[in-house]
């Protein structure tokens, strides 16, 4: 048995530091086996948001090394032991005490999303009949656990505080996933552009690098969008239809 050395922060929303643990860690072991370890004979008080610690609940987000991650699924045996291993809160939040960030606005932002709207039935039972690589599409959007690193590592939310203006990669997901789906009628392309800042992304993929689930939140949910409000809204054909029939939609 191993013993490493943890710099974990300490605080709430008025201030803290970092403080010195050392812990004895064992094969298997990953960094939240650890955190609670610590907890367990050195910090009773030690405050960290934990469920499943399977990968799926999405609840032990936190930065490890710097870097945005799920302490569930990161293993010991990942990190170099020669020096301190850093934990502490998601930066892009606000604190409520050492490790536990207040995520709440996420979930009030979800809020102002338009829900899904399906289209009539179509087939004489009432139910309604899809193509089979029209559902495989949205598939990858619902593997999304919401642990928010996505959110985390987003320079517009972490640097420039843009929330009022800007939903995130994780709502674009949840937006994609609605938009894609083969029976849904609403449109929320207009929101996009005007109401929730998809224009602040400039596609770094960083969001994509940190998901625990492995979704192509970039290149499958966000560009796509983007593609849409582009159609939408800067297609030179819509915009000569929309200055010849301003107040109606054009023929046909």
């Amino acid at each position: 048995m191993a013993t490493a050395s943890f710099r974990v922060w300490r605080g709430d929303a008025q201030g803290g530091a970092f403080a010195d643990y050392t812990a004895e860690i064992s094969e298997g072991m990953v960094v939240l086996d650890a955190i609670h370890r610590i907890q367990a004979e050195h910090a009773n008080d030690l405050a960290v948001r934990w469920n499943c610690k399977a990968g799926k609940c999405g609840s032990c987000s936190a930065e490890v090394n710097g870097m945005p991650r799920l302490m569930c699924m990161t293993r010991m045996s990942e990190l170099p032991l020669d020096k301190p291993i850093t934990v502490e809160p998601m930066r892009a939040f606000p604190l409520i005490r050492d490790l536990v960030t207040d995520v709440s606005w996420n979930f009030r932002a979800k809020m102002k999303i338009k829900e899904f709207k399906p289209r009539k039935p179509d087939a004489p039972d009432g139910t309604w009949r899809m193509a089979q690589e029209d559902v495989d599409r949205v598939q990858e959007f619902r593997k999304c656990i919401e642990c928010f690193l996505c959110q985390d590592v987003c320079h517009v939310i972490r640097n420039h505080q843009l929330q009022e203006d800007y939903i995130g990669p994780r709502l674009f997901v949840h937006t994609v996933a609605l938009e894609m789906h083969p029976l849904d009628t609403e449109n929320r392309i207009a929101d996009l552009k005007k109401s929730q800042g998809l224009g602040y992304c400039n596609i770094t993929k960083c969001c994509t690098k940190v998901c625990p689930e492995s979704i192509t939140i970039t290149d499958n949910a966000i560009i796509p969008l983007k593609e849409r409000v582009v159609d939408e809204f800067y297609d030179p054909l819509r915009m000569l239809a929309r200055l010849v029939w301003p107040d109606s939609k054009p023929p046909g």
